[in-house]
Protein backbone atom coordinates (compact mmCIF):
# COMPACT_ATOMS: atom_id res chain seq x y z
CA UNK A 1 0.00 0.00 0.00
CA UNK A 2 1.11 3.25 -1.28
CA UNK A 3 0.80 5.54 1.99
CA UNK A 4 1.43 8.46 -0.07
CA UNK A 5 -0.46 7.81 -3.52
CA UNK A 6 1.07 7.73 -6.57
CA UNK A 7 5.18 7.71 -6.84
CA UNK A 8 6.16 9.82 -9.23
CA UNK A 9 9.96 9.21 -10.64
CA UNK A 10 12.33 11.79 -12.11
CA UNK A 11 15.35 11.63 -13.77
CA UNK A 12 18.56 13.42 -14.94
CA UNK A 13 22.00 13.11 -15.46
CA UNK A 14 23.24 11.40 -12.11
CA UNK A 15 20.37 12.58 -10.38
CA UNK A 16 17.44 10.77 -9.21
CA UNK A 17 14.18 11.81 -7.46
CA UNK A 18 10.80 10.68 -5.99
CA UNK A 19 8.01 12.80 -5.67
CA UNK A 20 4.82 12.03 -4.05
CA UNK A 21 1.20 12.09 -4.93
CA UNK A 22 -0.33 12.90 -1.38
CA UNK A 23 1.33 16.21 0.38
CA UNK A 24 3.57 16.75 -3.19
CA UNK A 25 6.53 15.36 -0.98
CA UNK A 26 9.84 15.24 -1.88
CA UNK A 27 10.33 11.44 -1.02
CA UNK A 28 13.55 10.78 -2.10
CA UNK A 29 17.05 12.86 -4.00
CA UNK A 30 19.66 10.91 -5.30
CA UNK A 31 23.23 11.81 -6.87
CA UNK A 32 24.87 8.84 -8.01
CA UNK A 33 23.15 6.73 -5.68
CA UNK A 34 24.00 8.69 -2.81
CA UNK A 35 21.05 10.23 -0.68
CA UNK A 36 21.02 13.70 -0.58
CA UNK A 37 17.85 14.06 1.70
CA UNK A 38 16.40 11.40 4.63
CA UNK A 39 13.87 9.34 2.43
CA UNK A 40 11.04 7.60 3.91
CA UNK A 41 9.45 4.48 2.70
CA UNK A 42 6.52 4.48 0.47
CA UNK A 43 4.79 2.03 2.62
CA UNK A 44 4.59 4.04 5.89
CA UNK A 45 3.59 7.56 6.95
CA UNK A 46 5.92 9.59 6.56
CA UNK A 47 7.54 10.24 9.89
CA UNK A 48 8.88 13.67 10.90
CA UNK A 49 7.12 16.04 8.40
CA UNK A 50 10.30 14.46 5.81
CA UNK A 51 9.68 15.99 2.41
CA UNK A 52 6.64 17.86 3.37
CA UNK A 53 5.21 21.00 1.67
CA UNK A 54 4.53 23.64 3.81
CA UNK A 55 1.54 26.31 3.45
CA UNK A 56 -0.30 28.70 4.49
CA UNK A 57 2.41 28.95 6.76
CA UNK A 58 5.32 27.26 7.85
CA UNK A 59 6.25 26.32 11.74
CA UNK A 60 4.31 27.24 14.60
CA UNK A 61 1.66 29.30 15.66
CA UNK A 62 0.97 29.85 19.25
CA UNK A 63 -2.57 28.79 20.32
CA UNK A 64 -3.42 28.57 16.52
CA UNK A 65 -4.83 32.15 17.35
CA UNK A 66 -4.06 34.81 15.10
CA UNK A 67 -5.50 38.52 14.27
CA UNK A 68 -6.32 39.22 10.42
CA UNK A 69 -7.71 41.62 9.10
CA UNK A 70 -10.01 43.11 12.03
CA UNK A 71 -10.85 39.37 13.21
CA UNK A 72 -9.93 36.41 15.36
CA UNK A 73 -9.29 33.39 13.80
CA UNK A 74 -8.88 29.94 15.52
CA UNK A 75 -6.84 27.43 13.52
CA UNK A 76 -6.85 23.51 14.56
CA UNK A 77 -3.81 22.23 17.19
CA UNK A 78 -2.36 19.74 15.66
CA UNK A 79 0.92 19.71 17.77
CA UNK A 80 -0.62 19.45 21.48
CA UNK A 81 2.16 19.06 23.46
CA UNK A 82 3.15 22.62 22.78
CA UNK A 83 -0.40 23.99 22.04
CA UNK A 84 0.81 24.76 18.87
CA UNK A 85 -0.73 24.63 14.89
CA UNK A 86 1.92 23.63 13.25
CA UNK A 87 2.82 23.64 9.52
CA UNK A 88 -0.14 24.68 7.54
CA UNK A 89 -2.82 22.61 5.88
CA UNK A 90 -1.56 20.72 3.23
CA UNK A 91 1.19 18.60 4.56
CA UNK A 92 -1.07 15.23 3.99
CA UNK A 93 -3.54 16.88 1.34
CA UNK A 94 -4.02 15.15 -2.40
CA UNK A 95 -2.48 16.90 -4.86
CA UNK A 96 -3.62 16.60 -8.50
CA UNK A 97 -1.09 16.08 -11.35
CA UNK A 98 -0.99 18.53 -13.80
CA UNK A 99 1.64 16.88 -15.58
CA UNK A 100 4.80 15.19 -15.40
CA UNK A 101 7.80 14.37 -17.97
CA UNK A 102 11.08 12.63 -16.99
CA UNK A 103 12.60 15.46 -15.29
CA UNK A 104 9.70 17.08 -14.01
CA UNK A 105 6.13 17.27 -12.46
CA UNK A 106 3.60 19.78 -11.33
CA UNK A 107 0.91 19.62 -8.96
CA UNK A 108 -1.90 21.25 -7.60
CA UNK A 109 -4.17 21.92 -4.65
CA UNK A 110 -6.67 24.02 -3.06
CA UNK A 111 -7.14 25.36 0.09
CA UNK A 112 -10.91 25.37 0.72
CA UNK A 113 -12.14 27.74 3.35
CA UNK A 114 -12.58 26.63 6.57
CA UNK A 115 -13.23 28.48 10.20
CA UNK A 116 -9.61 28.80 11.16
CA UNK A 117 -8.76 29.81 7.26
CA UNK A 118 -11.64 31.15 5.85
CA UNK A 119 -9.27 32.04 2.37
CA UNK A 120 -9.10 30.20 -0.51
CA UNK A 121 -5.61 29.75 -2.31
CA UNK A 122 -4.69 27.47 -5.01
CA UNK A 123 -0.89 26.37 -4.72
CA UNK A 124 0.95 24.53 -7.31
CA UNK A 125 4.31 23.24 -6.90
CA UNK A 126 6.64 22.10 -9.70
CA UNK A 127 9.95 19.42 -9.21
CA UNK A 128 12.49 20.37 -12.00
CA UNK A 129 15.33 17.83 -12.02
CA UNK A 130 18.03 18.84 -14.35
CA UNK A 131 22.00 17.69 -14.63
CA UNK A 132 22.34 20.18 -11.99
CA UNK A 133 20.52 19.64 -9.18
CA UNK A 134 16.68 20.02 -8.31
CA UNK A 135 14.93 22.80 -8.54
CA UNK A 136 11.44 23.04 -6.57
CA UNK A 137 8.92 26.01 -6.94
CA UNK A 138 5.78 26.68 -5.11
CA UNK A 139 3.48 29.00 -6.13
CA UNK A 140 0.16 30.21 -4.38
CA UNK A 141 -2.53 32.60 -6.00
CA UNK A 142 -5.67 34.10 -3.68
CA UNK A 143 -8.71 32.32 -5.51
CA UNK A 144 -11.08 34.08 -3.00
CA UNK A 145 -13.04 37.21 -3.12
CA UNK A 146 -10.79 38.31 0.70
CA UNK A 147 -7.41 39.14 1.67
CA UNK A 148 -5.81 36.68 2.84
CA UNK A 149 -2.56 35.63 4.87
CA UNK A 150 0.28 33.37 3.27
CA UNK A 151 3.91 32.02 4.11
CA UNK A 152 5.40 28.90 3.22
CA UNK A 153 8.30 26.68 3.30
CA UNK A 154 9.65 22.99 2.34
CA UNK A 155 10.76 20.41 4.72
CA UNK A 156 13.42 18.41 3.42
CA UNK A 157 15.94 16.37 5.63
CA UNK A 158 19.30 17.03 4.32
CA UNK A 159 22.20 14.50 4.48
CA UNK A 160 25.60 15.15 3.85
CA UNK A 161 26.78 11.62 3.93
CA UNK A 162 27.04 8.63 6.41
CA UNK A 163 27.11 8.79 9.86
CA UNK A 164 25.37 11.24 12.31
CA UNK A 165 24.84 15.39 11.77
CA UNK A 166 27.71 15.59 14.68
CA UNK A 167 30.18 15.23 12.17
CA UNK A 168 29.41 17.28 9.53
CA UNK A 169 29.97 21.03 8.46
CA UNK A 170 27.69 23.34 8.11
CA UNK A 171 27.94 26.83 6.42
CA UNK A 172 24.49 29.39 6.34
CA UNK A 173 25.22 33.27 5.68
CA UNK A 174 23.25 34.22 8.81
CA UNK A 175 23.94 37.09 10.99
CA UNK A 176 21.47 36.24 13.28
CA UNK A 177 19.24 33.77 15.06
CA UNK A 178 15.78 33.47 16.85
CA UNK A 179 15.96 32.57 20.05
CA UNK A 180 13.20 30.57 21.63
CA UNK A 181 11.61 29.42 24.63
CA UNK A 182 12.56 25.92 25.30
CA UNK A 183 9.18 24.86 26.46
CA UNK A 184 7.20 25.59 23.22
CA UNK A 185 9.72 26.68 20.47
CA UNK A 186 8.29 30.21 19.89
CA UNK A 187 10.34 33.20 19.23
CA UNK A 188 11.38 35.45 22.46
CA UNK A 189 13.95 37.61 20.41
CA UNK A 190 16.30 37.72 17.35
CA UNK A 191 19.72 37.80 18.42
CA UNK A 192 23.35 38.14 16.88
CA UNK A 193 25.28 34.59 16.00
CA UNK A 194 28.78 36.36 16.79
CA UNK A 195 30.30 34.56 19.59
CA UNK A 196 27.11 32.15 20.01
CA UNK A 197 26.73 27.96 19.15
CA UNK A 198 24.83 29.55 16.08
CA UNK A 199 27.42 31.15 14.09
CA UNK A 200 28.28 29.01 10.87
CA UNK A 201 28.53 32.02 8.82
CA UNK A 202 31.88 29.96 8.24
CA UNK A 203 31.68 26.03 7.74
CA UNK A 204 31.50 24.51 11.44
CA UNK A 205 31.35 21.10 12.76
CA UNK A 206 27.80 20.77 14.39
CA UNK A 207 29.21 18.47 17.22
CA UNK A 208 26.54 17.44 19.61
CA UNK A 209 24.50 20.83 19.89
CA UNK A 210 20.94 20.36 19.66
CA UNK A 211 19.10 23.20 17.60
CA UNK A 212 15.22 23.89 16.76
CA UNK A 213 15.95 27.60 15.73
CA UNK A 214 15.30 29.73 12.75
CA UNK A 215 17.80 31.67 11.13
CA UNK A 216 18.07 35.27 10.53
CA UNK A 217 20.12 38.47 8.93
CA UNK A 218 20.67 36.35 5.55
CA UNK A 219 23.04 37.54 2.93
CA UNK A 220 22.05 37.57 -0.31
CA UNK A 221 24.10 37.51 -3.53
CA UNK A 222 23.51 39.52 -6.34
CA UNK A 223 21.23 37.47 -8.54
CA UNK A 224 18.94 37.94 -4.82
CA UNK A 225 20.01 34.22 -4.06
CA UNK A 226 21.45 32.55 -0.50
CA UNK A 227 23.07 29.45 -0.53
CA UNK A 228 24.12 27.09 2.34
CA UNK A 229 25.97 23.96 2.51
CA UNK A 230 26.49 20.52 4.76
CA UNK A 231 29.74 18.95 4.16
CA UNK A 232 31.13 15.43 5.49
CA UNK A 233 33.98 15.26 6.78
CA UNK A 234 35.03 13.44 2.95
CA UNK A 235 34.49 16.58 1.20
CA UNK A 236 31.49 15.18 0.17
CA UNK A 237 27.91 16.94 0.91
CA UNK A 238 24.62 18.72 -0.32
CA UNK A 239 24.29 22.23 -1.05
CA UNK A 240 20.59 24.29 -0.58
CA UNK A 241 19.76 27.71 -2.29
CA UNK A 242 16.70 29.80 -2.02
CA UNK A 243 15.09 32.92 -3.25
CA UNK A 244 15.38 36.39 -1.75
CA UNK A 245 11.73 36.10 -0.46
CA UNK A 246 12.87 33.20 2.00
CA UNK A 247 14.33 35.87 4.76
CA UNK A 248 14.22 32.82 7.80
CA UNK A 249 15.75 29.40 7.69
CA UNK A 250 14.52 26.57 10.48
CA UNK A 251 17.24 24.33 11.50
CA UNK A 252 16.42 21.21 13.40
CA UNK A 253 18.82 18.72 13.82
CA UNK A 254 16.52 15.98 13.86
CA UNK A 255 16.75 15.03 17.95
CA UNK A 256 14.35 12.49 18.44
CA UNK A 257 13.66 9.54 21.00
CA UNK A 258 13.48 6.82 17.35
CA UNK A 259 17.02 5.57 16.92
CA UNK A 260 17.02 5.49 13.14
CA UNK A 261 15.67 9.14 13.05
CA UNK A 262 17.94 10.26 15.86
CA UNK A 263 20.35 12.76 14.58
CA UNK A 264 20.84 11.29 11.29
CA UNK A 265 19.68 14.30 8.83
CA UNK A 266 19.28 17.98 9.33
CA UNK A 267 15.97 19.71 8.59
CA UNK A 268 16.55 22.40 6.84
CA UNK A 269 13.46 25.20 5.83
CA UNK A 270 14.08 28.35 3.93
CA UNK A 271 11.37 30.52 5.05
CA UNK A 272 9.55 33.73 3.74
CA UNK A 273 7.98 34.15 7.39
CA UNK A 274 9.35 33.34 11.12
CA UNK A 275 7.78 31.50 14.10
CA UNK A 276 4.66 32.29 15.07
CA UNK A 277 4.42 34.70 11.94
CA UNK A 278 0.45 34.41 11.78
CA UNK A 279 0.06 35.76 15.41
CA UNK A 280 2.81 38.52 15.01
CA UNK A 281 2.32 39.53 11.46
CA UNK A 282 6.30 39.32 10.92
CA UNK A 283 6.93 38.55 7.34
CA UNK A 284 3.02 37.54 6.23
CA UNK A 285 2.61 37.96 2.73
CA UNK A 286 -1.17 39.43 2.41
CA UNK A 287 -2.83 38.00 -1.35
CA UNK A 288 -5.38 39.78 -2.61
CA UNK A 289 -8.08 38.42 -4.73
CA UNK A 290 -6.20 37.59 -7.56
CA UNK A 291 -2.74 38.02 -6.54
CA UNK A 292 -0.29 35.36 -6.91
CA UNK A 293 3.87 34.94 -5.26
CA UNK A 294 5.87 32.39 -6.19
CA UNK A 295 9.20 30.72 -4.22
CA UNK A 296 11.72 29.12 -4.96
CA UNK A 297 14.29 26.53 -3.57
CA UNK A 298 17.21 24.23 -5.52
CA UNK A 299 19.04 21.34 -3.72
CA UNK A 300 22.30 19.82 -5.57
CA UNK A 301 25.06 17.52 -4.40
CA UNK A 302 28.36 19.04 -3.42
Amino acid sequence: MHYTGEQYELRAGSYAAIVTEGGARLRSLTFDGRQLIAPFDDDALPPVYRGAVLAPWPNRVADGCYPFADEIYQLPINEPSRMTSLHGLVAWAPWDLVQRSEGETTQRCRIWPTDGYPFMLDLEIAYQLRIDGLTIQLSAVNAGDRLAPYGCSIHPYLVAGPGRVDEWSLRIPANDYVDVDELRLLPVGVRPVEGTRFDFRTPTQIGAQRIDHAMAGLAFDADGRCSAQLVHPDGRGVQMTWSSDCRWVQLHTADRPEPELNRSSLAFEPMTCPPNAFATGEGLIELSPGQSTTTSWVINAL
